[in-house]
């Protein structure tokens, strides 16, 4: 795993272009996504009906888009982590694309490039483009850019 370590924040400003990753391995169990559909009220049979989904396009159930794209929060830090910080905030995301389902059982891997990063409301607000892809699949299943803001 390759995590990009900064002693302060102000040196995010010269991080911009590095990879990241990859991160540790996540199976995304029935489980995580039935929390998620409970959490959500988002039950729809192709998430939560492993017996309907087992007849439906992907053989199984899949995991929600959005359970996917959250799980962005769980693999950022094992990309990034900011020392000598008062606080992080997660800002928002850009760009957000899911490529390919995320079947239930699959493995998921990040990894992400520093696209930005700048000066903005007494921190330092970086963009990382994070590539969620599940093992042995052709393409990945979820691309963002995050948006945090780091505090000294």
């Amino acid at each position: 795993m390759s995590q990009c370590v900064v002693d302060h924040p102000n040196e995010l400003l010269d991080a911009i272009g590095q990879t990241l990753g990859p991160s540790e391995p996540l199976v995304v169990t029935q489980e995580r996504i039935n929390q998620f559909a409970e959490a959500t009220g988002d039950d729809q049979w192709i998430h939560v009906d492993q017996a309907r989904a087992a007849e439906g396009p992907f053989g199984r159930t899949i995991a929600h888009g959005y359970l996917t794209l959250s799980l962005a929060a769980y693999f950022l830090p094992q990309l990034l982590s900011v020392k000598n910080m008062s606080m992080g905030v997660n800002y928002g995301t850009e760009k957000v694309r899911f490529p390919s389902a995320v079947t239930e059982g699959s493995t998921l891997r990040a990894t992400g490039e520093i696209i930005s990063a700048e000066e903005s409301a007494g921190g330092i607000k970086v963009v990382v483009r994070m590539t969620l892809a599940a093992d042995g699949a052709e393409r990945p299943a979820c691309v963002v850019d995050t948006i945090s803001l780091f505090y000294p």
